[in-house]
């Protein structure tokens, strides 16, 4: 950010309440400024605004808002932006249409068909952003050695591909025509394998633009991946959003003389490098506001920590940013914003729906902090605008906040300081439901005070942070305790020493300009360009030649892209990347070769292969030496060093700091007396020993009792965090230590997950999250289970419990137990269940049980997968295990539990398993996993005592069952206020004509149920019987889904399609449509109810597998109609390249999905399979059956119910559907989210 001296140079952060302005000005010296993003009764523009109260500031004179500002004063203006973040979340972007290969129009409608939240019944997902959709007569597909019919053609991947249709532009042509018409002006086009032959894409492309449409997004160039409902969202988005951020870009030029012709103007990306504002696109503009806050850091805090590597913890009203840097920024590549995937690389910073205005509830005995937030209006009860009580209330009855160093803009004029006794009042309220609780609940207790309960809040708050932090670092193999923690944001530094204490962490840095490091970043960042093209080769001597011919043109467009925008070659830096992952997983890593120079057996470019295994050592600890590697793509990012370098020091200390003030401050055991200082006032070499308050006029640090506080030679503050001195918690329940052990439980069940994934080799576990890990109770019941895959909610504590009951007394230090046997708590057999008993010195029985759930590919039998649809035995669907000691003294017992793998070769017609490789490492996965949740309970028993430990797990289970009672009491006093009876009843049929019958009877008094299923059909000669366990996990579901919030878990249509032949084998489970509610319409192509499975990329599909997806679309009008309309359910058309056996497994193909309350059912699914002579045929609901090339199994799963009259209207009058807000992002949400849709 170098220099015509004389000139101004600005670096502004444009956030969605705030606008930050860092100005370097002629002579070197800092000017900052914050500023309202939108006060249009002052300003049209806050960055324009900013910079002329600067200029008019430094220059003495009067600079009129009515007139555009005098540029020649200004040399750059770097500026991040959440215009893109806004327009997405509202919904505020361009009108577009899509264009795609026919057969998908609802292609990403359905996308992943898996849905957020598994417990909402109205099933909320993000609508799309197009406006309307073309289907384009073309097809390509990859070449598989076959007789075709197309053309063949060569990728820039390298694969051979045919175009079995070409594009027909003179049909296209009217339909665009049409169009224009309706005002439609902006087009994102996304064809099947377009990522590696694009001309199908650019002759779309050169149409539209030829005919008048204004901009046009092929995905091919917005970022040629392959994998299409990602790609095909982020050229939606890129089409959206990027005329909107033109639009501002042009109005914020139009704001100065000139239009900013000679000034250099540069927008950060969401890859946290900036580029020129021409080249500012929608797709890469997500992110661009919290980007610089990650560039800030990582150039001041972990320069000035010796390289230590640092955690970015950024607190603001609504959210908390965490992110990670250890000398490169660590980027993610496909990453949900607003409920949209996009797939572009981005920084991976992890927003958690956690900030100063999440609120704070007390419900059924727990804490709990958010995630529903107060917004910015009404915002906090403190707020003076009748808001609820937060975070920032808890902080300031705690005296943690200071009213007088918050400016007079609070009150429904903006004209009053932040009111105590307004959180107070809030907080009042809050307390007297908690000790409501504690005098009158199951075990009394004495009353909190006000002071307590805002404490125990704040508790419960840092431990809901933290646990974002343990997911981000021990995800990847970091420990989190060896980070240094780097606080910015206006909320932050009320909380850093309490989170770096509980995660270990020794040291927090606070920059001096915190409360703008975003814009402090855009000041010390980089100009960024980068270029990437997909690839299919291995990574293999014989391929090294074309990798660094890729790679040298690849740097040549970085360096010319660069030069153009004037940098000199001597300021360019480059850096390539390969993406690389091992044949047959979908695990890709991108990875530098910058520390692994080249070597006679590598590239010229660097060992990528070296950096590569190193790399999948550390995230998975292990390696796979005897599979092949691919390259799935080549990159590389050139960067331009422009960056300013700051000069301003701040000034030595003259003395001992001054205090400002004396205050009172709560803490542990009561108040304190705490000095306050101004940040302003400090100099180099100041110490400050907590408790003390240091304040500026941006934000409010907290040093807490036995931390000490410094300023360093930059000005800026680095707390020393002590140890914690440990306080008594008894046996006795104490709702505060409820809520944090219950983060705590559920966290190591979490990061029992995390090793199991990392651990594990199959693509079932380790990419498609198909597991559950849980902990239990000495009695074992379940005390948390992440993640929550409903049919193991129940299972895997009756798992337990059996094994408690069968095995008694022959149960010893250094057993770890194998069960999946239906009786012994099994779902279906594939799901291994592996149980291991943790003893204690001085104690004979275990004091605790873990365990771990995974879905192995194959464990043999009749079929591949081991999941026929035609069994009538046991044995025919694979290894049967009821208890068996996989580990036994320590000793893993390979050859044993080989033989029994292979056992199921002995039944007639059946196979042993047809992975031995790959049940073994999972197993061991799954053993070290149990043994990462030891360590970590070990840890916790280390802290408390076992007695407490054991007591916790006790008290979490009671709140569970408190949480079902109190639901159970709310339902039925519903039902009686209407008059309507306290035992229900319904029937329902499998499509044999077996009969469900279930009748439940509420006890009001006691708020218990009797789930009654006493007169259901008999056992089926077949394999539809679910065992109690089974049972037990539908009727936990439906309990949960009806509590309508998070508590422990402890205590609707199939459509399975499998199909294998020797060399392959693969599986899929296809949604279909969620029945209406009283409130909502029935969302369509979405899988509902006991399974969430995400469905293979439809250009995965066809590369992987011998076949072509022609139709995957919504089945319309299969959905019931009602007053609010049952989901419609999908069509997807299979064609066959090779001989395989196709198995399906349905229901719902007899009887329809009903309606409720006058609502009509459903349409019934339909299996058809169309032979190549074109002879149809109905494959009814269970069936194997030889397919051969040439045909088309077409499957059409069943639509939902409707609810209510069909003649009434959808919407009562003043009840308008409600915005739905997506606010989480980053590497450690979409791992949850994958976990929860496997």
């Amino acid at each position: 950010m170098g220099s015509p001296e004389g000139r101004f140079h600005f670096a502004i952060d444009r956030g969605g309440t705030f606008t930050d302005v860092f100005a370097q000005c002629p002579g070197g010296h800092v000017q900052v400024l914050k500023l309202l993003s939108e006060d249009p009764a002052n300003y049209a523009d806050a960055p324009t605004e900013g910079i002329r109260r600067i200029l008019e500031q430094e220059a003495g004179m009067l600079l009129p808002r009515d007139q555009p500002l005098d540029s020649s004063h200004i040399a750059s203006i770097r500026m991040g932006t959440t215009v893109a973040t806004n327009a997405l979340l509202e919904r505020k972007g361009e009108r577009v249409a899509l264009l795609v290969t026919r057969g998908f129009r609802d292609l990403l409608h359905i996308g992943t068909q898996a849905r957020g939240d598994l417990f909402d019944l109205a099933v909320p997902m993000p609508e799309v952003l197009y406006e309307e959709v073309l289907e384009v007569d073309e097809r390509v597909v990859l070449h598989r050695g076959e007789a075709g019919t197309g053309t063949p053609v060569k990728g820039r991947t390298g694969d051979l591909l045919e175009v079995q249709q070409p594009v027909d532009l003179g049909a296209l042509r009217g339909k665009l025509e049409g169009l224009l018409s309706r005002g439609i002006r902006s087009l994102a086009v996304v064809l099947m394998h377009s990522y590696t032959w694009a001309q199908h894409e650019q002759q779309v492309g050169v149409l539209a633009r030829e005919l008048g449409f204004t901009h046009v997004s092929l995905s091919s160039e917005a970022m040629p991946m392959v994998r299409i409902v990602p790609r095909g969202h982020t050229a939606c988005a890129d089409a959206y959003l990027t005329p909107a951020i033109q639009r501002y870009v042009q109005g914020f030029c139009r704001g100065f003389q000139g239009q900013l012709k000679d000034v250099q103007v540069l927008f950060m990306r969401s890859d946290g490098g900036l580029a020129p504002m021409d080249a500012f696109s929608g797709s890469r503009a997500v992110l661009s506001g919290p980007a610089g806050g990650v560039v800030g850091y990582s150039a001041t805090t972990y320069q000035q920590e010796g390289g230590q590597p640092v955690i970015g913890f950024d607190m603001g009203g609504t959210s908390t940013d965490v992110s990670r840097y250890a000398g490169e920024f660590e980027h993610v590549f496909e990453a949900s914003t607003a409920g949209v995937t996009l797939q572009a690389p981005q920084l991976d910073i992890n927003t958690v729906a956690a900030g100063g205005g999440s609120r704070l509830f007390f419900r059924s005995g727990l804490f709990v902090v958010g995630p529903e937030s107060a917004g910015a209006h009404p915002g906090p009860a403190c707020y003076r605008k009748g808001g609820p009580v937060t975070v920032t209330d808890a902080n300031l009855v705690l005296g943690r906040l200071l009213p007088a160093s918050f400016p007079c803009i609070f009150g429904p004029g903006e004209d009053q300081p932040l009111s105590p006794e307004a959180s107070r009042k809030a907080l009042e309220a809050v307390a007297t439901e908690v000790n409501s609780f504690l005098t009158n609940g199951p075990c009394p207790a004495s009353p909190l005070s006000l002071e307590e309960v805002a404490m125990g809040f704040v508790r419960v708050a840092n431990e809901a942070m933290c646990r974002p932090i343990r997911a981000l670092t021990q995800a990847r193999g970091h420990d989190p305790s060896a980070h240094v923690l780097a606080c910015f944001g206006g909320a932050g530094g009320q909380h850093a020493c309490a989170i770096a204490r509980a995660l270990g962490m020794d040291t927090v840095h606070i920059h001096r300009h915190s409360g703008l490091l975003s814009a402090l970043g855009l000041a010390l960042a980089d100009v960024v360009h980068e270029a990437q093209e997909p690839c299919s080769l291995l990574y293999a001597p014989e391929t090294f030649t074309q990798l660094d011919q890729r790679l040298s043109r690849l740097e040549e467009q970085c360096v010319d892209a660069l030069q153009a925008q004037g940098f000199p070659r001597s300021q360019i830096s480059t850096e390539s990347f390969l993406h690389l992952r091992y044949r047959g997983t979908d695990c890709a890593l991108m990875v530098s070769a910058h520390q692994h120079p080249a070597t006679a057996r590598s590239p010229r470019a660097g060992d990528f292969g070296a950096a590569f295994v190193e790399r999948y050592m550390r995230e998975f600890g292990f390696v796979i030496p005897e599979r092949p590697v691919v390259v799935d793509d080549v990159r590389v990012r050139g960067t331009g060093r422009s960056g300013l370098r700051l000069e301003d020091a701040p000034k030595a200390q003259t003395g001992p700091p001054r205090v400002d003030k004396m205050t009172q401050c709560y803490f542990e055991g009561g108040y304190q007396e705490t000095p306050v200082y101004l940040l302003a006032e400090l100099g180099y070499g100041h110490k400050l020993h907590g408790p003390c308050l240091i304040i500026d006029s941006n934000s409010t640090i907290l040093v807490e009792p036995g931390c000490q506080a410094e300023v360093t030679k930059t000005g800026d503050i680095r707390i020393s965090v002590g140890a914690e001195v440990p306080g008594t918690v008894g046996t006795q329940l104490d709702p505060i230590q409820l809520s944090i052990f219950s983060h705590r439980f559920m966290s190591i069940a979490e990061q029992m997950g995390r090793i199991l994934q990392r651990t594990a080799i199959s693509t079932n576990i380790k990419e498609r999250l198909d597991f559950s890990c849980a902990l239990f109770g000495p009695d074992g019941g379940l005390v948390s289970n992440a993640p929550h895959i409903p049919v193991h909610l129940g299972a895997m504590q009756e798992t337990v419990q059996f094994q408690i009951q069968h095995l008694g007394a022959d149960l010893h230090p250094g057993d770890v137990l194998l069960s999946n046997h239906p009786s012994a708590g099994g779902s279906h057999l594939p799901d291994l269940t592996v149980i291991t008993p943790v003893f204690w010195p001085g104690q004979t029985r275990p004091v605790f049980y873990v365990a771990s759930r995974g879905h192995h590919a194959d464990i043999g039998g009749i079929t591949p997968g081991s999941m026929p649809p035609h069994s009538t035995m046991l044995q025919q669907e694979g290894a049967v295990f009821l208890s068996f000691k996989l580990v036994q003294g320590g000793v893993f017992q390979e050859e044993a539990v080989t033989e029994a793998l292979r056992a199921p070769g002995k039944v007639p017609n059946c196979s042993g398993t047809r992975n031995l490789h790959d049940n073994l490492s999972d197993l061991r996965a799954q053993v070290a996993a149990n043994q990462k949740g030891i360590q970590l309970v070990g840890e916790l028993i280390g802290q408390y005592g076992l007695d407490v430990v054991q007591a916790y797990m006790g008290h979490i289970q009671a709140n569970a069952e408190l949480a079902v009672r109190d639901m159970l009491r709310a339902f039925g006093t519903s039902r009686q206020a209407r008059g309507l009876p306290l035992e229900v009843s319904s029937e329902d049929h499998m499509d044999d004509g077996s009969p469900i019958r279930l009748r439940v009877q509420i006890n009001l008094s006691q708020g218990s149920a009797v789930f009654d299923f006493s007169r259901t059909g008999p056992e089926v000669f077949g394999n539809l019987n679910a065992p109690r366990a089974i049972t037990l996990s539908a009727l936990i579901y439906c309990l949960r889904c009806l509590v309508g919030r998070d508590i422990p878990l402890n205590q609707g249509c199939m459509n399975n399609v499998t199909l294998g032949n020797a060399h392959m084998g693969y599986y899929e489970t296809v949604a279909g449509g969620a029945g209406a509610g009283p409130s909502w319409h029935g969302r369509s192509g979405v899988h509902s109810h006991m399974t969430n499975t995400r469905i293979t990329d439809p250009e995965i599909l066809e590369s992987r597998y011998p076949v072509i997806l022609r139709r995957f679309e919504l089945r319309r009008g299969s959905g019931g109609r009602g007053r609010f309309r049952g989901g419609d359910g999908v069509t997807r058309e299979l064609l066959f390249r090779e001989e395989a056996l196709l198995s399906v497994l349905t229901e719902r193909r007899a009887f329809r999905p009903y309606g409720l309350h006058g609502g009509e059912p459903g349409a019934r699914g339909l299996n058809l399979l169309i032979r190549k002579n074109g002879r149809t045929v109905n494959l009814g609901g269970k069936t194997s059956v030889t397919v051969y090339p040439g045909d088309v199994f077409c499957l059409h799963t069943p639509g939902g119910g409707g609810y209510g009259d069909p003649e009434d209207p959808a919407l009562p009058p003043g009840s308008p559907p409600q915005a739905l807000a997506f606010p989480e992002h980053g590497s450690v949400y979409e791992y949850r989210r994958a976990q929860e849709a496997v």
